[in-house]
């Protein structure tokens, strides 16, 4: 199952699963009770002051750019413990750092025992944030486009004269590994690429910028497309690159690992599976408050999978209505093909791949044996 790559604190697992850790969870939703999802991966606002030319929001630009306040975020935690999930990621379609709910939401997840992480571009991410934050989280993960700060600035901003945003991010990230070594925090700290066909020349200074900022790993990954392919990824391009990932993961040493999601990269823009079970343990909520099975279907044209908005209702209750598992259930259908009927490479794609081998018999999930990996409640 796991493809675990060993660092300093422990097994990294970026490019798989850990269901077998959860199999209370497998074992209930095999047996067709209505189970809580292991994770959520949500943001606190859709604002960001960054313009990625690979961010997927951008395509969910349907829905207003709202802030989640304060109280309804904290409620949202309360509920998310009453309930029984166990981590939650702030990424999904906003910056998170942005708002005032950010720091007090992160520390009260962490007082009711959830694990918290957070992708950032760290722009908005100074040390009085990073200090108040950072012993409540599990990990960091930074979006830096490129290695370099004239390729980062025309990905992520206005323009290559823009390298003010990439000494700003830079200056955060060596910011928080200087905090988490002075003061022994477990956190993981991390840089990723969001890997787009004409992007290879970016390949080796990235993996060298990661060597350079002392952080724990930097990750490859591929560029998720909608249904509509409205990015225009061609898959097909990836195969010429993989020499450079390889060479770029080769340039691992002690303190930093480069990885590549391998399984994704290769995957393509057709799923092995037709069912999608993974959003039944791996949910999605937008920065508006919207409730989906996945960020995949934000969008209006989705709306039919909408299920609640958290700032409307009590989460809790959204989670136990009829709509919900209704929703559940049409996406584990014969009715709904995820080869067709959505975006490529989804968030909950690992969990569903090994879900829909399980259900087949291909590959059944077993019992996590021996240590845990790191970050086990994020899937």
């Amino acid at each position: 199952m796991s493809k675990a790559v060993q660092t300093r604190e422990g097994a990294l697992i970026l490019d798989s699963h850990k269901l077998s850790y959860h199999m209370d969870r497998v074992e209930a939703w095999e047996a067709g009770e209505r189970i809580a999802p292991v994770s959520v991966d949500m943001s606190l606002t859709r604002a960001c002051g960054a313009m990625c030319s690979f961010c997927y929001a951008m395509m969910q630009e349907s829905q207003v750019r709202s802030s989640i306040k304060t109280d309804k975020a904290l409620k949202l935690v309360d509920d998310f413990a009453e309930i029984g999930i166990r981590s939650v990621s702030l990424v999904s379609d906003g910056e998170s750092t942005m708002v005032p709910a950010y720091v007090p939401f992160i520390q009260h997840a962490s007082k009711l025992g959830i694990d918290v992480g957070n992708a950032t571009n760290g722009w908005e991410w100074g040390p009085e944030k990073i200090e108040q934050v950072l012993p409540h989280l599990t990990w960091v993960r930074f979006t830096v486009a490129a290695g370099r700060p004239e390729s980062y600035a025309s990905l992520m901003y206005k323009g290559p004269e823009h390298t003010e945003v990439f000494d700003r991010a830079m200056e955060h990230i060596r910011y928080a590994v200087e905090f988490k070594r002075k003061n022994n925090l477990s956190v993981t700290l991390g840089i990723q690429m969001v890997l787009m066909p004409d992007l290879k020349d970016e390949i080796i200074p990235f993996a060298q910028l990661g060597l350079d900022l002392g952080v724990d790993y930097a990750v490859i990954k591929h560029c998720s497309d909608d249904e509509q392919h409205s990015l225009g990824i061609d898959y097909s391009k990836y195969e010429s690159m993989y020499g450079l990932i390889e060479q770029a993961e080769a340039m691992s040493n002690e303190q930093t690992k480069v990885i590549a999601k391998w399984d994704k990269i290769k995957d393509g823009d057709k799923p092995t599976y037709n069912r999608f079970y993974g959003p039944q343990f791996l949910l999605q909520i937008s920065g508006s408050g919207l409730v989906a099975p996945s960020g995949m279907f934000f969008n209006a044209r989705h709306s039919k999978l909408h299920i609640g908005n958290f700032t409307e209702e009590r989460f809790a209750d959204i989670w136990k209505s009829e709509r919900y598992w209704r929703t559940m259930n049409y996406l584990a259908s014969p009715s709904f093909d995820a080869q067709t009927m959505m975006g490529t490479l989804p968030i909950q794609h690992y969990v569903s791949v090994a879900l829909d081998n399980h259900a087949k018999g291909i590959r059944r999930i077993q019992p996590g044996v021996g240590d845990k990996p790191l970050h086990v409640n994020f899937l």
